[in-house]
Formats: C-alpha cells, sequence, structure tokens
C-alpha cells in the first residue's frame, strides 16, 4: 500500500498519469486489510496506519491535482497527513452532506463526490464523509488570516503565504464543497496561439502588437463557454505554469481572451496538454501605485479585467501574489493609453489566489458627499 501510494504521489508530482490500474490495486489491498480487522495496524517502520496511508492517498486524488504545483501538492500531502484521521466512513449515502464522497474498489480511480456524481445502482461501494475535517480546514484558514503562525496550527511555514492560504481555500472546496461542472464540453480541432505569464499579457494590451512577446501553439481539443483544453504543438513551454495568467488568440480570432491555467498533464517530454478557464474577452493594462520605503512611488504592471456577466458581475483586477499583503485594499491606478487615467478602487472580494497572481473584484472608490 505504501509503494502504490507513493507511486501515486510521484505520478502526481510530475504531472503525469498514474499507471493502469493503481487505483484499483489500492482499493483491493485495502478491502483486504478491512476484511482481517488490520486497517489500524502500523507497520514495521512505517509512520501511518494502513487506513491512513490509504485516505491520505484517496485525499490527494480529490484534490484535482493535476490543478498544482509540485511545491503545493507536498503541502497538500501534508495537510491531508495530519488531518486524515478525521475522516469519517459512513454506512450509505442516505445521509450524504456535500462533503460526502463514494469508493467503487473495482474502479481504476479515486474517490467520487457525490454532490457531483451518484454511484451506479447495484454498486458495491464505499462512503466516507469529510465534514469534521472540513471544519478543521476553515478554522485553521480563520486563524491564519487573523495573524495565528503556521507553526501555532501544525501547518508546514508554505501556509503562512499568500499561495499556501489560496491553497487552503481550493481544499476546503474540493474536500468539502465539490460542485458539479457548471457547462458541457465539446470536442475541437483547432489551433491556437497561447502567451504565458502576467508580464507578456501585460504588454500585449499594452502594445497591441503580441511580436514583442513570446508565444507558443497549440491545439484545442475540447471547449466549454467558460474554457479550453488544449494539447502543445509546438514553442517553447518551459514558463507555463499551473495558476498562472495566459492569453490565448484561436486560428479564426483576432482578440485575445484571458484565461488561467487550471490543470496541466504530460504524459511525456513531448506531450502537454493544459485546462485553461476563461476569465475575459479583453483587458485593460494600468499601473498599481504603491508607495516604497523610500518614499517613492512605484508602479506595478497589472491587469483589469472588465465587468461580464457570463462569468463576473463585476470589474476584477490581476496581480502578482502578495502585491497587496498588508497594506490597504483601497488602491491607485494608472491607465497609460492615448490619454492619462487615474482611478481610484477598492478591493470587494478576493476571488483568486494562488503562487503566481492573486484576482480581485474591485468597484470605484466613492468617498461620501
Amino acid at each position: 500500500m505504501n509503494a502504490l501510494s507513493k507511486h501515486l504521489l510521484i505520478s502526481n508530482l510530475a504531472a503525469s498519469p498514474a499507471v493502469n490500474g493503481i487505483w484499483r490495486q489500492l482499493h483491493q489491498i485495502y478491502e483486504t486489510v478491512r476484511r482481517q480487522g488490520l486497517e489500524g495496524n502500523v507497520p514495521e517502520e512505517a509512520s501511518s496506519s494502513l487506513q491512513n496511508i490509504y485516505f491520505s492517498a484517496i485525499l490527494l486524488g480529490c484534490a484535482q491535482p493535476a490543478s498544482f504545483t509540485s511545491s503545493e501538492i507536498n503541502f497538500i500531502v501534508a495537510c491531508a497527513e495530519n488531518s486524515v484521521d478525521l475522516i469519517e466512513p459512513t454506512g450509505d449515502a442516505a445521509t450524504r452532506t456535500p462533503a460526502t464522497f463514494w469508493i467503487d474498489p473495482s474502479r481504476d480511480a479515486t474517490a467520487l463526490a457525490c454532490s457531483r456524481k451518484l454511484p451506479p445502482p447495484d454498486t458495491h461501494v464505499h462512503y466516507f464523509s469529510c465534514d469534521r475535517l472540513a471544519s478543521k480546514l476553515k478554522n485553521q484558514l480563520d486563524m491564519l488570516e487573523n495573524g495565528a503562525s503556521p507553526q501555532q496550527i501544525n501547518l508546514p511555514d508554505f501556509a503562512g503565504t499568500p499561495g499556501g492560504r489560496g491553497v487552503l481555500r481550493r481544499l476546503i472546496t474540493y474536500w468539502c464543497e465539490p460542485g458539479k461542472r457548471r457547462f458541457p464540453r465539446r470536442r475541437q480541432n483547432y489551433r491556437a496561439a497561447l502567451c504565458s505569464g502576467l508580464h507578456s499579457v501585460w504588454h500585449i494590451f499594452q502594445d497591441g502588437d503580441a511580436a514583442a512577446v513570446e508565444t507558443s501553439s497549440w491545439m484545442i481539443t475540447n471547449e466549454s463557454p467558460d474554457g479550453y483544453a488544449l494539447m502543445h504543438v509546438s514553442g517553447k513551454t518551459g514558463g507555463i505554469s499551473v495558476g498562472d495568467i495566459t492569453a490565448i488568440r484561436t486560428e479564426s480570432g483576432a482578440n485575445w481572451q484571458i484565461c488561467m491555467v487550471r490543470w496541466a498533464l504530460s504524459e511525456n517530454q513531448e506531450h502537454l496538454e493544459l485546462g485553461l478557464q476563461i476569465l475575459a474577452t479583453r483587458a485593460v493594462p494600468a499601473h498599481l501605485a504603491r508607495p516604497s520605503e523610500t518614499g517613492t512611488t512605484v508602479r506595478l504592471p497589472v491587469l483589469i479585467l472588465p465587468e461580464i456577466r457570463a462569468l463576473h458581475s463585476t470589474e476584477m483586477l490581476v496581480i502578482p501574489t502578495g502585491t497587496l499583503e498588508n497594506q490597504p485594499l483601497k488602491l491607485v491606478l494608472v491607465l497609460e493609453k492615448e490619454n492619462l487615467e487615474v482611478r481610484e478602487v477598492k478591493s470587494t472580494h478576493l476571488d483568486e489566489q494562488n503562487s503566481h497572481i492573486e484576482i480581485f473584484s474591485i468597484e470605484p472608490d466613492t468617498l461620501p458627499s
């Protein structure tokens, strides 16, 4: 069981699919362990019981590991190992909550949330609940945001960073509040150009020309109203990372769309696939004016995403992660196109936070008369 769970972990760290049959083997071995009543045993030279080894692997699989970087996956593993004893096996789905999952030992896959899909009738499955785990994660996140250190709540140092808090928020969603896919996907087969990184995307919209930045060529394999799945065709991909901002232009489109890399998979060094979430169909480049320690004003390139009713009901601001750490959320934006424009805005909600970028909903900062 330990070897199989490590195989799954290494596959996730490499963003590569696990070998066929690994999940089924893990389920079937644990079935044997349960029948023998050995799930609570701690093997020689191991630090966890067989049950905890099994459910730690399950939790990582349920966290959609392809949507995290390798350092974030290591953090998720630590979170799972610290809290796996809060997993509660349940007898059936009659009392299921949004945090109830099911496992079919005959399937070559991790657990599935009942809120996303129910097991087929007359299928032998096991249910478990993450409700207690949800309460712990939410409490830990509240404590971090109120000034507690990661060491005080038995978390790795990464939990104290903006990216770490962003991972905790996503874990609460994946483990405790998983939802269904919003839109159906359609298979496609056409080309697109991709530009990655906030700095490069900013220059595309500031200069109006993609020639000054590096782009790569991709094939769109399926799409939905809010995203794409792509396969790499040509060009350098070294700067692309899960969680980063990108711009994509299809072969039949004249405009660049703003997206975020939601997941990445690579079966080998020559084959890379990405999942993109559409954030906006256009962007406004701007500078965020911030006071420096020397008393001068520093201008940081940022992107303003206009309101799009189908995607988000307010303007959004894309900034590098950690930019507003310990800073007031009343912001001054400088737009330099045909004319110089200064806008005062305030942040109303943190919509996205990861190791690369943060996205805030913003609105005009109107002073009382």
